[in-house]
């Protein structure tokens, strides 16, 4: 059997704003919480992918100070470009949209970019060939 992707850890500086940002803008919820070393530490799950994919929260991260050149990020995949343009005027409002919404070639499709509580950048996309709204081939 090949390694299967099945979490990515996170060390933040605050981790009540990070819980708060990924169940209010990608959704995702807690699936494990418990204290180890006076620490707490979270997994958050998309609902129904909680056997698939996890982002864990670990307390005392220095945070990040992402460069606007540097696009690493998370992404997360939304029903549609309308799903996209809601979040990106919605973290407009909170001060914390990176990149606007915007359309690039396949295999990128619509997305807008927000920055989460401890830096790092976070994307929301629709028409990319995975996800919601994923599409099948550069002519779809």
């Amino acid at each position: 059997m090949a390694p299967a992707f099945t979490h990515l850890a996170l060390h933040v500086s605050d981790i009540e704003a990070c819980i708060a940002f990924y169940t209010d803008y990608a959704g995702m919820h807690i699936t494990h919480d418990r204290t180890s070393d006076g620490k707490r530490i979270v997994w958050l799950a998309e609902p129904g992918k909680e056997k698939e994919f996890i982002v864990v929260l670990i307390p005392g991260g220095p945070g990040r100070n992402q460069l606007d050149t540097d696009f690493s990020h998370l992404g997360f995949a939304v029903a549609s470009a309308e799903a996209v343009d809601a979040i990106a005027t919605k973290a407009a409002s909170a001060g914390i949209l990176e990149w606007p919404p915007r359309q690039e070639p396949y295999p990128v499709g619509y997305y807008c970019g927000i920055k989460d509580p401890d830096g790092n950048f976070v994307e929301f996309s629709y028409g990319q060939p995975l996800g919601p709204g994923a599409s099948i081939g550069r002519d779809s």
